[in-house]
């Protein structure tokens, strides 16, 4: 009970995810896929699907003004490690750090140049609302290393989840579904 006041006075500290994204301009850009999740009943259902977050490291993709990365934390997230490359962002994310001491730590930078599968200690969990133009290649980089990841909860355009999930012999069946059918359930 203790732990889960602690997280909840954390969160209350917060402002609402729309202030941030007024205070500091951040409009979804299209150029970098972004598309932001801004629902908190949604944010806790993905992170309450993730799992055991207690343990080991949790690493989300492109949290940009953080409603994932406060879901996540709030699901008790012992460590989380974001990596955004929108600078507008950072600012916003270290507000969820100063709310969250020693839980977050942000890395500024491209998840496509980042070596996700040794980022902190296992189990690690990858936890994200992907960026819509990088969301494949880094899917397939993340199975080339699938042992190194206890999961992945990760979000899709329908169109490349129907690709994921397609069977053999369909109109959507290809070299993704080949890749993550083979590797991952």
């Amino acid at each position: 009970m203790l732990f889960r006041s602690l997280v909840s006075s954390a969160d209350a500290s917060l402002p609402p995810l729309r202030e941030i994204i007024a205070r500091y301009g951040l409009g979804a850009r299209k150029s970098l896929g972004q598309h932001f999740l801004l629902d908190l009943n949604l944010t806790g259902r993905i992170a309450r699907a993730a799992g055991d977050l207690s343990q080991g490291t949790v690493v989300e993709i492109g949290p940009g003004p953080g409603g994932l990365t406060r879901a996540l934390l709030a699901a008790g997230a012992r460590r989380l490690v974001v990596i955004e490359r929108d600078e507008r962002c950072l600012q916003a994310l270290a507000e969820i750090s100063a709310a969250y001491p020693g839980r977050l730590e942000v890395i500024a930078g491209d998840a496509l140049e980042v070596a996700v599968h040794e980022i902190g200690d296992a189990p690690r969990r990858v936890c994200a609302n992907l960026p819509y133009n990088i969301a494949t290649p880094l899917l397939l980089g993340w199975l080339d290393h699938a042992t190194a990841f206890a999961s992945m909860t990760l979000m899709f355009q329908k169109e490349v989840a129907d690709r994921l999930l397609a069977p053999a012999r369909s109109a959507a069946y290809g070299r993704l579904s080949i890749a993550a059918q083979w590797r991952a359930s």
